[in-house]
């Protein structure tokens, strides 16, 4: 995912920005109430079982040593191992890495897959790296997390700023390390090293699919909507494309130094064509506007695909679109999030629109463990089979429970650790 400009510079409220982790805990607590469970699991899911925090040294092309900051958070493994991306980003702390393998095991347990929740980072900029620093402190990393990580432990993946050659670099390292192949160990990876077909669209995908879903529910023909979609990198350029080929106007795209808007349609091929490797292109026109003004444009589907809080309580108010679904991880508030309930605005949780990537990173995980690998059309079929399920199953639970889909989204995604937990006796 591209980063949007900063929160500060967005107008966006600090304090209500810097609580990811408990907003996150106040929101499973809220579905194991509505579950019955008591306060033994909570106490169990409301913070990772374990994290790791590593440093370790560079050698930089000038010659210097430079040291690094590494994390890896397990959230849960009652499930089965955890699973979850490496990101790569200045602004990587251990708060969020934690924050982001709880997200991670309620995607898992929204999608009903055999894992639990995990994410990895580490606190660097690979846009001012050379191509060989980027490829020693992945390797580096990789060595550092080696003893709590593996295909039957916890089986890492791309994430922000990270990509298919990273993890090409972390496999064949943890593989020197073990004196054996193991492509089940990481996903993401290219196709000719035991990679996925559909992986690189997957999580764009699986958000198409989610507002395809939701314009059912809403009764909107896409052929008629307009989309804007905040961020341009892997997840939202894929989506602007997958909407832009169903027929919708796609009227706003946004990167990381500002956002373009047009009411008659923007060229989306246009735009793919003369971006850069880091997703930006709107340096390359005039009369550009800022992200916080792109998303309280005229749309009917806003799909905010960048970095987290980007939907607040003080730009709640003003968004107009009315269906959202998160592509991004966090970007609405939970402040926010309580606001477009009250305005009738359907939205779709980022543990139910972005689960595309970690679904079609499990299907390359059962390839790579049984040996034999599926075609385009059949991983499309099954992502799809699931992302129709994941939808259908938290919109009835909204309906069921009279709640939003946020919170509908974590009832359904915490009942599989939690009975996962209770069978294995840890209560």
């Amino acid at each position: 995912m591209t980063q949007a400009s900063s929160t500060n510079a967005q107008g966006t409220d600090t304090a209500e920005n810097t609580a990811v982790l408990s907003r996150t805990q106040d929101v499973i607590l809220q579905a194991l109430e509505a579950l019955g469970y008591d306060r033994q699991i909570y106490d169990i899911l409301r913070e990772p079982l374990r994290v790791l925090t590593v440093r370790f040294p560079v050698r930089m092309d000038d010659g210097s040593v430079r040291v690094f900051t590494g994390y890896r958070s397990q959230h849960n493994d009652a499930v089965g191992p955890t699973k979850g991306g490496i990101r790569l980003h200045p602004d990587v702390t251990q708060e969020d890495i934690e924050a982001l393998s709880i997200w991670m095991s309620i995607n898992c347990g929204i999608a009903d897959l055999p894992y639990g929740g995990g994410t990895g980072g580490i606190a660097c900029d690979p846009r001012d790296m050379s191509f060989d620093e980027i490829e020693r402190v992945s390797r580096a990393y990789v060595r550092a997390v080696s003893q709590i990580v593996g295909p039957a432990k916890d089986i890492p993946a791309p994430d922000v700023f990270s990509n298919s050659q990273n993890m090409a670099w972390m496999f064949d390292e943890y593989s020197r390390l073990r004196e054996f192949d193991s492509p089940g160990f990481i996903t993401g990876k290219p196709i000719v090293l035991g990679g996925s077909r559909g992986r690189e669209s997957a999580t764009a995908r699986g958000v198409a699919i989610c507002i395809e879903e939701a314009a059912k529910v809403r009764g909107l023909n896409l052929s008629d909507a307009r989309v804007i979609v905040q961020g341009f990198g892997n997840a939202g350029s894929f989506v602007a494309k997958f909407m832009y080929d169903a027929g919708a106007k796609v009227v706003g795209i946004s990167d990381a130094y500002g956002a373009l808007y047009r009411e008659e349609g923007l060229d989306v091929d246009e735009l793919l064509e003369r971006r850069d490797s880091f997703g930006t292109v709107t340096r390359l026109y005039r009369n550009t506007i800022s992200n916080r003004e792109l998303l309280e444009k005229p749309c009917d589907i806003l799909v905010p695909a960048a970095i987290e809080n980007q939907i607040t309580r003080e730009n709640a108010k003003r968004i107009q679109a009315s269906i959202i679904v998160e592509a991004a991880n966090g970007p609405t508030t939970a402040a926010a999030t309580d606001i477009l309930t009250e305005k009738g605005i359907l939205l779709v949780p980022d543990v139910v629109g972005n689960s595309g990537g970690v679904i079609v990173s499990y299907f390359e995980w059962v390839q790579n463990n049984q040996g034999y690998y599926w075609d385009e059309h059949e991983i499309q079929d099954r992502l799809a089979s699931r992302m129709r399920m994941s939808f259908q199953h938290v919109f009835q639970t909204a309906t069921k429970y009279r709640v939003n889909m946020r919170l509908a989204a974590y009832i359904v995604g915490v009942q599989r650790m939690a009975e996962a937990i209770r069978w294995r006796g840890w209560v």
